[in-house]
């Protein structure tokens, strides 16, 4: 099975590179360092390294208490950061600067692999979330090098097509991996499709373990107080297409009651800021943008952050957050940092990312379900309208977050011996 799947990863690569070359012709950042998607970084250790995977902006943002802590114990080892995306390598500068080293991860084809590992030279290999990638696996295996899949989880329409392939995912399983699932049900799904029952535990999620810094906190407040001040506001943070058309429709309605509430829209991915501008300019909604105007006016309706980076600063300055990926099928973005920061959630009925989490926060009315804008603007309507109920709302998402954190520690007590022996039997 596994040749068939090389066959069909070589047939699919000239693909892949045509759509990042194809992006390159607006983007030029999408096309550059393209060597390292065939495993040729410019960059090559001559020691040991610790390499951490996370796929785009939430898997980084999720990894940042992982990679601060593994630098404090371990500040003599070089960190590599790999990504997928473009957007995900631009969060690692901002949030680590020359403190670790980004590499976008290649291609699973035998022979990137082979460079990239070559040239990484991995004590540890620490993938966050669910990447299951057979060639990477196998070599990280043949190598030697123990392999963590961090806050593991399979969601439950995803085990259904492994298990079609269940005979590729037990090899790819098969190599010495430890699965730090996110609940026991993830833990069971692994099981389910090849997994080493010994090497499967339940660690949590160590989304819950971050901190939103006090200076974020304190941007936010000092950007309410200096330019939103008296005024109801609401973001959308992480929208998609369909959803910014869905936020504005919903900010219609709520500004025929609150006049002067203002809407921070926040679209998920750059190469769609100009569209969502375009969009607004169509409406004949007064609007300002971030990268342009800095600042809304008072006499703004929508103010969109055409950024990056800046999400959790916005988030601290608004009063109920509509978290986007979620009125259409992408499967929800993150409710945790908007939750620590105790705003009421909305969001949509696709929340299928994070299922489990996004459970804990409808079933506690932390958040609340809308299916359409009307909903939408219905729900941030009444929170506008009850500040006591979005207050206890907030407090009930705060609540979940500080409730389930830990899983960091029990996920470096996993960590730990295996980086231990691993660089130990590289001297």
């Amino acid at each position: 099975m596994r040749f068939v799947y090389i066959a069909l990863m070589y047939l699919a690569a000239p693909f892949a590179v045509g759509v990042l070359l194809w992006r390159g012709l607006r983007e030029r950042s999408y096309s550059e360092r393209l060597g390292e998607r065939f495993g040729y970084s410019r960059l090559a250790f001559d020691e040991p390294t610790i390499w951490i995977h996370a796929v785009s902006v939430g898997e980084v943002q999720a990894a940042a208490a992982l990679i601060w802590e593994l630098k404090r114990r371990h500040p003599d080892i070089p960190l590599v950061v790999t990504t997928v995306t473009q957007t995900g390598a631009q969060r690692v500068v901002s949030l680590f600067g020359g403190a670790v080293h980004h590499v976008y991860i290649p291609y699973d084809l035998p022979g990137s692999v082979r460079r990239f590992l070559g040239r990484m030279r991995p004590a540890i290999a620490i993938i966050l979330e669910t990447e299951l990638w057979p060639n990477l696996y196998h070599e990280c295996g043949r190598r030697s090098v123990p392999l963590v899949l961090a806050s593991a989880r399979i969601s439950p329409r995803s085990v259904s097509r492994y298990r079609r392939l269940v005979s590729l995912f037990r090899e790819t399983l098969s190599h010495g991996i430890v699965i730090a699932a996110q609940t026991e049900a993830d833990a069971d799904r692994f099981r389910s499709i090849g997994a080493n029952p010994a090497r499967t535990h339940v660690t949590g999620n160590i989304k819950f373990d971050f901190d939103i810094p006090a200076e974020t906190r304190a941007q936010g407040a000092a950007f309410r107080s200096q330019h939103l001040a008296g005024r109801p506001v609401w973001i959308a943070g992480s929208t998609h297409e369909g959803e910014e058309e869905a936020a504005l429709e919903a900010h219609a309605l709520v500004r025929a009651q609150f006049g002067r509430a203002l809407l921070i829209l926040v679209p998920r991915h750059p190469n769609r800021f100009d569209a969502v501008r375009a969009l607004i300019a169509r409406r004949g909604t007064r609007f300002a943008s971030r990268s342009r105007e800095g600042t809304p006016g008072s006499d703004v309706d929508v103010f969109l952050v055409d950024t990056l980076g800046e999400l959790l600063m916005f988030y601290a300055a608004a009063d109920v957050a509509f978290v986007a990926g979620s009125l259409v099928p992408v499967g929800g973005h993150n409710m945790l940092e908007p939750a620590a920061l105790g705003l009421p959630i909305l969001s949509g009925p696709y929340t299928f990312n994070a299922e489990d989490i996004a459970q804990m926060f409808f079933e506690s009315g932390a958040a609340r379900k809308v299916a359409d804008a009307a909903g939408l603007g219905t729900a941030v309507l009444n929170y506008f309208a009850e500040p006591a109920q979005r207050a206890a709302d907030g407090e009930s998402g705060r609540q979940i977050v500080a409730a389930n954190r830990g899983a960091l520690a029990r996920l470096l007590a996993l960590v730990e011996p295996l980086l231990a022996r691993a660089t130990s039997a590289s001297h």
